[in-house]
């Protein structure tokens, strides 16, 4: 404070001899502040390395205890592990004695054995040697027996066997013939019967089914709203459908063009939801799709249920109900799929009640034998062997099942009910009217068929049966034998597969006759 007052006065004073006092003060008080901020510098560093030092002594000390005690823990672990180690070796030693035991006991039982063994070869040796004697003299007798009568033992029992196939041989075939007979003219009047009076009781449709739909419209400008700006919408409705939309100069109609018919009926409903709303963008069409498709499947279920309790057929998997229902919008060579199981069915479960057979069996078999038709992912077997594994998959009866996948002769039939199914199938599909297809390219294709198997060598007839489903080849029995008919089979399939299109697949029957032709003068 003082020194404060003194450069004041000193301003007083003079402001020259003011400035020049108070510089020579400020650099004498500038040097007295160095040397202190130098001592107490130097103080602190003095007791930094003692506090250092005493640290470095400390740290020392804890190292050398936590040493220690690290020792001692290491020798407290190390002796434990010494005493497991004698303890397992002194256990090891006590299994040592025991195994040696048990080796001593297992010699004395391979020596008992050994004894046993020797005893049983002795007695096996006197027993062949008896055998032995027994043989020479059994030969003996053979051959005294064979001396007599002239004749070897083998050529006595092939006369005998000869003889005795023959005689039955000629009663069975007198006896099979006779049966034959009478079974073939009771059986086939009953059949033709049974037949009759089941398409007598059967009356359906006409087939009226095809690949397009036709949606009408009340006037030409909603065609414009349908096409959308540089046909945005329609490109929308196909990619969402999967049908083709044709817009032409038709009048008040829209041509809707797809093979499956379901998609062709999501795309009319969605198409008259979209004219009366107004609303038509590719957003709004896609949900307009979605929904239809919802309801679409849910009609597919309502079809389904309403048609099994229209025929009585009950307890069905709603898988199968599902693809009962999809036959209603499936055709088969423009026969409604639906119609023609239902037709099936009634058919099947008339047949069998005619024949005292499980009419409901029957009717379920019906129903179903088709169903490999409908399921919606792509199969490369037949629908048949299709329709059979899915009835397998929901637990049908397995008569059922085999009536499925033998409707078409794929498979042997098992039971009854397979032959009734596949002349009921047969019955619906080949009425008249029932199926509608080109008759010249029908009649081209099974021509084509025929030619095809007429170029090779060997074949003398050759016949498209079932609708050009099957080949019946008829071969030259002496210049083709069993296995070269074999292989005649394969070359005419593969053949076929390469140069002609047909749907679902041919059966090739090569048939070789043998004939043997003897006149009785």
């Amino acid at each position: 404070m003082g020194d404060v007052l003194y450069i004041i006065l000193a301003g007083l004073v003079g402001l020259g001899a003011g400035a020049a006092l108070a510089g020579v003060f400020i650099k004498n008080k500038h040097k007295q502040l160095e040397e202190e901020t130098r001592d107490k510098v130097k103080s602190m560093l003095r007791e930094a390395e003692i506090s250092a030092e005493s640290m470095k002594k400390d740290k020392i000390l804890e190292a050398k205890e936590k040493y220690l005690k690290l020792k001692s823990e290491f020798d407290d672990e190390m002796s434990k592990k010494k005493n497991i180690i004698i303890t397992n070796e002194n256990k090891v030693k006590q299994r040592e004695q025991q195994v040696a035991k048990e080796l001593e006991q297992v010699k004395r039982k391979e020596a008992e054995l050994d004894s046993k063994k020797e005893n049983l070869n002795a007695q096996l040796h006197a027993v062949q040697v008896k055998k032995d004697e027994l043989d020479k003299v059994t030969n003996q007798r053979i051959a005294d027996l064979e001396k007599i009568a002239g004749l070897t033992r083998e050529e006595a029992r092939d006369q005998l066997i000869t003889m005795l196939t023959e005689e039955a041989q000629t009663k069975a075939s007198s006896q099979i013939k006779d049966i034959l007979d009478e079974a073939k003219l009771s059986a086939t009047k009953q059949a033709k019967k049974i037949v009759l009076d089941t398409i007598q009781r059967t009356a359906t449709e006409h087939a009226v089914e095809n690949c397009v739909s036709v949606f009408n419209i009340d006037s030409d400008d909603i065609k414009g709203k349908i096409i959308g700006r540089e046909g945005r919408n329609i490109r929308a409705l196909e990619s969402a459908t999967g049908v083709e939309i044709v817009v032409d100069d038709t009048p008040e109609a829209i041509i809707i063009s797809g093979f499956d018919p379901v998609r062709r009926e999501i795309a009319r409903l969605s198409l008259h939801r979209l004219v009366q709303d107004g609303r038509i963008h590719p957003a709004r069409i896609e949900e307009v799709v979605a929904k239809t498709e919802k309801n679409i499947e849910e009609e597919i279920v309502e079809i389904g249920e309403r048609t099994c309790i229209d025929l009585g057929v009950h307890g069905l998997h709603p898988e199968l109900i599902k693809m009962v229902g999809r036959m209603r919008f499936r055709s088969s060579y423009g026969q409604n799929l639906l119609q023609h199981s239902r037709e099936v069915a009634k058919l099947s479960s008339t047949m069998a009640a005619e024949m005292g057979l499980n009419a409901k069996l029957a009717k379920r078999a019906g129903l179903l034998h088709d169903i490999g038709k409908v399921w919606p992912e792509e199969q490369e077997l037949p629908h048949a062997i299709l329709g059979m594994e899915l009835a397998k998959r929901y637990k049908e009866h397995p008569e059922v099942c085999n009536a499925i996948g033998a409707h078409h002769d794929e498979i042997e039939m098992t039971s009854m009910i397979s032959p009734i199914v596949q002349a009921s199938d047969a019955i619906s599909g080949s009425r008249p009217g029932a199926r509608r297809e080109i008759m010249d390219s029908y009649i081209k294709r099974l021509k084509e068929l025929e030619e095809l198997a007429l170029g090779f060598d060997g074949v003398n007839k050759c016949f498209a049966m079932q609708a050009g489903r099957e080949l019946r080849v008829l071969v030259d029995a002496e210049n083709v034998d069993d296995q070269t008919a074999g292989k005649l089979s394969f070359d005419i399939s593969q053949k076929i597969e390469k140069e002609m299109q047909y749907p679902g697949q041919i059966k090739i029957t090569v048939i070789r006759e043998m004939r043997a032709v003897n006149y009785a003068r």
